[in-house]
């Protein structure tokens, strides 16, 4: 058969593939996000309860040193509360206490209290909530000024009896309580962006909510048509006003306020229709039972931003629909500027206007410094000073609409303790899409807004932990540690506890600790399946649990895979290192739903390349062509990088913070080498994306601190190329020039090619050229399908050539030698993924049939 010789460049990276999409979102958020990428460490520590655990944290618990009461007989009423409330009443909330004739004493009763708070002082007892809850030998007592009061005090009591040392509710401890919360608002916004949550998952929270003590559920899904554009202007379908109506009876039954938010700044008309519209729909949830209203003005563009018109629709709302109805609560508005990243702070900015004429009943969200950012003294005095009042926090964690791939269930931190209800009102957190998995995270931000000052985020998760999975809390603990951290934006710790190792850090010790952790990771989500009782949340979790798993597996073969290679036995290596790849499906599910971000998948991220590159230069006697992002961006330390250098460029490395004066990112090569082109991508896609150096120059350097440019003054350019005359480089860079932009940086495809060409020769294969080269790119973990025959010419010199493939099951090769007359000079088959061949006399050309994934084919003089 006639050979086609064909000449190709022996480009040391991989080719860029088409532009990714533009983005669909007509608001794009991510140009407004500036979360700063530290990774602070939780403070706090597991404290020992002695088995009296109580959430929210009471403001004065003291255990009086009587020992216990027996109250299995049941308890007995023994004074009626005053007319205006009926002990009765309250059965419903005491279900879990048994009525006896005979039983022990209880009494519940409204009088106006004063509250012994911790450190001495003394709280009016006609707080909302306060009360008093006192276990003597004599009785049982719960005072309160008000229903909350006596509610809040009856859950501390459900709470105590479900102790472990309370001996099944036999037996309580005798103690005092002195109780009230900090801020007034307190509880969950149903904010996000994606699919809101069910129904059944909504009641199921509204429990939760009322159990720990929030008394706040805004009401107002991005996605929901009727809480937004177009249709906020129409009534609910009458299925899904049932359903409101319902979750309205489950808040009235936890004492929880239910607040229905609409979003009509979108396309919102200043006149007198729109006003009666919006007025119309307020009226309908009105009569349905909603009593409490939030009007949001976020994430929109346009006219509906105007804050003048903003302010003079909320006032006329107060007067008209709020006082004139008397048992409707204060709106609560969320701004356009609601964020002090981008909210104009001078006199004329729409929250000065605010201060100035928004009736100071009105509360008024605030998200901090940024979209997601931690709750501080400094960002509530900024805004309160423009406002004129606490802000209302609306506080971004744990959502992850911007990281809908990862399920958070870390601590909650990044929570100011020292704050008051002089400096906010009260806080509402914006959860995940997954409602039964945010429990975890919602069980602190009640523990936090009921009594910061004493709020310690490591104990408060640990008992969140017990409370959510009791019978499988050690193996949902090992999920939930390493299911933390969002890899960009609102970056949180994960995996504290765990230490992970390069290959050149291989230690017997380091090896045991992190095999032995792995092990667990491998075994926690049987366990948790198998222990976890609540149906919802299994349901939500699962798709992480299966990849968590596999996580583990992949984990320990990385391990096994680094004491094969110190062993020394090559074919034993290789046969396992092939096998122990992530295919592109096992990639895809695991982007899909991650976790083990920060230490656990980089582990293995870095070992499969750690040792990819070790053996190569083990058989070679060279170093690898492996390219290193790195930058002034902390995250092109660590394998996000390698979305820049994976040669997909639907995949991209992204900054995760803002850009600044000074930034660069770029790659490092292994040693200086003349480079003769240099292909980078730029942005999320190359068609209107934000996220670039709109003003930027190409350099390089040999040691990292004197740099030529290769391009300069760029404006603009998404797709940058550079071919010149070869220059003598180790490292290349994008670098930002001046610009006003302060979105964040993405770069899809980054791609060196050295001076050099390689010739190869190759015949019935389906191949393209570059595919062939990268069995010769000095890279062994890229690789190319052979369906059919591929061949190269010998060069002169050459002895011998190791091949590095991947067989099918069963599956061999046959590699044949010929002569420059194209005459069978030598011929072999083998069946294993490692071997090594001598070269023929006279040989100019080696063939290798058969299919087989080629990682790399070295050759040897």
């Amino acid at each position: 058969m006639k050979q086609k010789k064909l000449l190709v460049t022996f480009a040391l990276g991989l080719c860029a593939l088409t532009a990714a999409h533009a983005q669909d979102n007509e608001f794009d958020l991510g140009s407004q996000r500036s979360e700063v990428q530290l990774v602070n460490p939780v403070p706090g520590k597991k404290i020992d309860h002695q088995g009296l655990v109580i959430n929210p944290t009471p403001r004065y618990v003291k255990l009086t040193g009587e020992g216990t009461v027996d109250i299995s007989g049941g308890i007995k009423l023994e004074q009626p509360m005053p007319a205006r409330k009926l002990f009765w009443d309250y059965w419903r909330d005491i279900d879990f206490l048994s009525r006896a004739d005979k039983g022990f004493p209880m009494k519940i009763q409204l009088a106006k209290i004063p509250v012994i708070m911790d450190k001495g002082d003394q709280n009016s007892g006609t707080a909302d909530g306060g009360y008093t809850l006192r276990i003597t030998k004599k009785g049982i007592t719960l005072q309160a000024f008000d229903d909350l009061g006596v509610f809040y005090g009856i859950q501390t009591l459900r709470q105590i009896m479900e102790n472990p040392s309370v001996e099944g509710g036999k037996k309580l401890p005798c103690l005092e309580i002195n109780d009230a919360p900090v801020f007034p608002y307190r509880g969950v916004v149903e904010g996000f962006y994606g699919t809101p949550w069910s129904h059944a998952v909504r009641l199921s929270l509204i429990d939760f909510y009322g159990k720990y003590k929030m008394n706040t559920y805004i009401y107002g899904p991005k996605d929901d048509p009727y809480h937004s554009s177009p249709n906020w202007r129409l009534p609910y379908p009458e299925n899904e006003m049932k359903d409101i109506k319902e979750l309205v009876a489950a808040c009235k039954k936890n004492r929880v306020d239910f607040v229905w938010a609409i979003h009509p700044g979108k396309d919102i008309k200043w006149n007198e229709e729109d006003y009666q519209n919006l007025l119309h729909k307020l009226e309908l949830m009105y009569q349905n039972g909603v009593q409490s209203f939030a009007i949001f003005f976020d994430d929109i563009s346009g006219e509906g931003t105007n804050p003048n018109r903003q302010v003079e629709l909320l006032n006329r709302l107060t007067k008209e629909f709020v006082k004139t109805k008397r048992d409707v609560a204060p709106l609560i508005i969320c701004p356009t500027d609601y964020s002090k990243l981008w909210a104009k702070a001078g006199e004329d900015g729409p929250l000065s206007i605010y201060g100035k004429t928004l009736d100071p009943s009105v509360r008024v969200f605030w998200t901090g410094d940024v979209v997601c950012s931690d709750v501080t003294k400094s960002t509530l005095d900024w805004v309160d000073s423009r406002i004129k009042r606490p802000a209302f926090f609306w506080w971004n964690y744990a959502v992850t609409d911007y990281v809908r791939n990862l399920i958070l269930q870390g601590p909650v931190y990044g929570l100011e303790t020292s704050l008051t209800n002089n400096d906010m009102c009260g806080l509402v957190s914006n959860p995940m899409e997954h409602g039964e998995a945010s429990k975890l995270s919602l069980y602190s931000v009640a523990d936090y807004t009921w009594n910061p000052s004493v709020y310690n985020p490591i104990d408060s998760w640990e008992r969140g932990l017990e409370v959510m999975m009791p019978r499988a809390k050690d193996a949902y603990r090992t999920f939930a540690i390493h299911s933390a951290d969002t890899e960009t934006g609102y970056r949180r710790d994960e995996s504290w506890e765990t230490e992970t190792f390069r290959l050149t850090d291989y230690t017997l010790a380091k090896r045991d600790n992190l095999y032995k952790e792995f092990e667990r990771v491998a075994k926690a989500p049987a366990e948790i399946e198998a222990g976890c009782t609540d149906e919802l949340l299994i349901k939500e979790l699962r798709p992480w649990l299966t990849e968590f798993a596999k996580l583990g597996e992949r984990g320990k073969k990385a391990i096994e895979l680094m004491d094969l290679y110190r062993s020394g036995d090559n074919l034993k290596f290789w046969s396992s290192y092939v096998k122990s790849r992530m295919s592109l499906e096992d990639k895809n599910a695991y982007e899909a739903h991650k976790s083990g971000t920060m230490k656990l998948q980089p582990f293995y991220d870095f070992a499969m390349e750690d040792l990819g590159d070790a053996f190569y230069e083990k058989l070679s006697g060279e170093k690898a062509f492996t390219l290193r992002g790195i930058g002034s961006y902390k995250s092109l330390k660590t394998t996000q990088a390698g979305l820049m250098l994976d040669g997909d460029s639907t995949t991209h490395y992204t900054s995760g913070v803002a850009q600044k004066a000074g930034d660069w990112m770029g790659v490092a090569l292994p040693e200086p080498m003349s480079v003769r082109e240099v292909h980078v991508l730029q942005g999320r896609n190359s068609k209107d994306d934000c996220d670039f150096y709109d003003h930027a120059t190409l350099e390089y350097s040999v040691d990292g601190k004197t740099w030529q440019p290769m391009l300069a003054d760029m404006k603009n350019r998404y797709d940058i190329l550079w071919q010149g005359e070869p220059v003598q480089a180790r490292y290349i860079r994008l670098r930002r020039l001046d610009s006003e932009r302060t979105n964040w940086a993405a770069i899809r495809s980054f791609v060196v090619t050295p001076a050099g060409v390689a010739s190869l020769e190759f015949a019935n294969s389906k191949a393209e050229a570059n595919d062939v080269l990268r069995a010769f790119d000095h890279q062994p973990v890229t690789s190319f399908k052979n369906t059919g025959e591929v061949s190269f010419e010998v060069p002169s010199g050459m002895t011998s050539y190791i091949f590095l493939l991947s067989l099918p099951e069963g599956g061999s090769v046959r590699v044949c030698q010929y002569d420059k007359r194209n005459k069978l000079k030598a011929e072999m088959t083998s069946s294993e993924p490692f071997f090594t061949i001598d070269v023929a006399k006279k040989v100019t050309r080696i063939a290798l049939i058969g299919k087989a994934e080629v990682f790399e084919i070295i050759p040897k003089k």
